[in-house]
């Protein structure tokens, strides 16, 4: 009865639910970088990555738009299951996310809590922990609420619900948590109830396609790396599926254009704030962490405020930081490889 009286409140706030930078914006974000290497080649990496394009018989068009789609795509992976404390049936997506483009549970992982330090993993920041949240509001309750004491789908033969129950769909701890834990350590324990879990931050996720680029060359892997933009979006720095999360990702896709939140000039300043990678180094997370704690230090406000010129003040900060740090994440892969 309770999960019936939950899953009904959840469905009347399904529009509320968010998944980051909407899939659209992320897009529009590394299409914007590839665009200003191209109006700045002295001071890029542009002529590496247009022989980048030549080498996978793309051109510069056709290469950032497959970047762009494999951000966007990081949203739609089916990599994240939780199952069922008593049923032991594992889902990949709530039932609050049916009332539009679904949400899956994979977005667990696109945070990075600014407003806690080390995580139990041994992250200097860790990700989404419904435990350790400082700021939270009604999705955030109600998401623990419906998943009290469910588990990370660990594989069949893993952990199971009530009378051995297992349905398990894939192995997400085993794979996707594995994947993640760069330099860090994990046990199952961790994840064997949704309340508790310390899912990894989105810079450990960033780190695994990174790594995975560097070893194949693959764009759409490059691409997934992209995703990490979340760390302009404030709330996931801050931490919270709720407060405005939702209602801010769709101002910023709604004005992108209007209010030129892609301002070049803006982009061009951005770009000194940030700490260029060593190209000796294959470690991409100092960069991303240096956006995460541009948003977490600059955005705090559009977690309390609709009001469209504070919506504006912030869009014009961390969208233009986010496009940068695309950039300069470009400007490595094409001289890391």
């Amino acid at each position: 009865m309770k999960k019936q009286l939950i899953a009904a409140t959840l469905l009347l706030l399904g529009t509320s639910q968010a998944q980051a930078f909407s899939q659209e914006t992320h897009k529009r974000i590394v299409l914007d970088a590839v665009n200003y290497m191209q109006q700045h080649p002295t001071s890029t990496e542009y002529a590496a990555l247009r022989q980048y394009a030549e080498q996978n018989n793309l051109t510069i068009t056709e290469l950032a738009e497959l970047l762009g789609q494999a951000a966007y795509d990081v949203d739609d992976f089916e990599d994240t299951f939780f199952c069922g404390a008593i049923t032991g049936s594992c889902v990949q997506a709530p039932v609050w996310g049916a009332a539009q483009s679904i949400v899956k549970y994979t977005s667990y992982w696109h945070f990075q809590n600014h407003t806690q330090g080390a995580d139990q993993h041994g992250n200097d920041f860790g990700g989404y922990n419904y435990e350790k949240l400082t700021v939270w509001g009604t999705i955030d309750n109600l998401a623990s609420a419906w998943l009290k004491g469910d588990y990370l789908d660990d594989g069949k033969g893993g952990e199971t619900g009530w009378f051995n129950a297992d349905s398990s769909k894939y192995n997400s701890y085993g794979v996707t948590e594995s994947h993640y834990r760069i330099d860090s350590n994990s046990t199952y324990s961790m994840y064997d109830d949704f309340e508790e879990m310390p899912f990894q931050p989105i810079d450990n996720l960033g780190q695994y396609w990174y790594q995975s680029y560097l070893q194949s060359g693959n764009p759409q892997v490059l691409g997934f790396v992209f995703h990490t933009t979340d760390l302009l979006q404030p709330h996931h720095t801050w931490t919270t599926s709720d407060l405005n999360h939702s209602s801010w990702e769709s101002w910023v896709k709604d004005y992108y254009d209007q209010e030129q939140l892609n301002d070049l000039s803006l982009v061009t300043q951005a770009m000194q704030t940030f700490s260029p990678l060593d190209k000796n180094s294959q470690d991409v997370r100092p960069l991303l962490t240096q956006g995460g704690s541009f948003s977490y230090a600059q955005g705090g406000i559009v977690l309390n405020s609709k009001d469209h010129f504070d919506r504006l003040n912030i869009a014009k900060q961390v969208v233009p930081h986010a496009i940068a740090m695309v950039v300069h994440l470009l400007n490595h892969a094409m001289v890391a490889r």
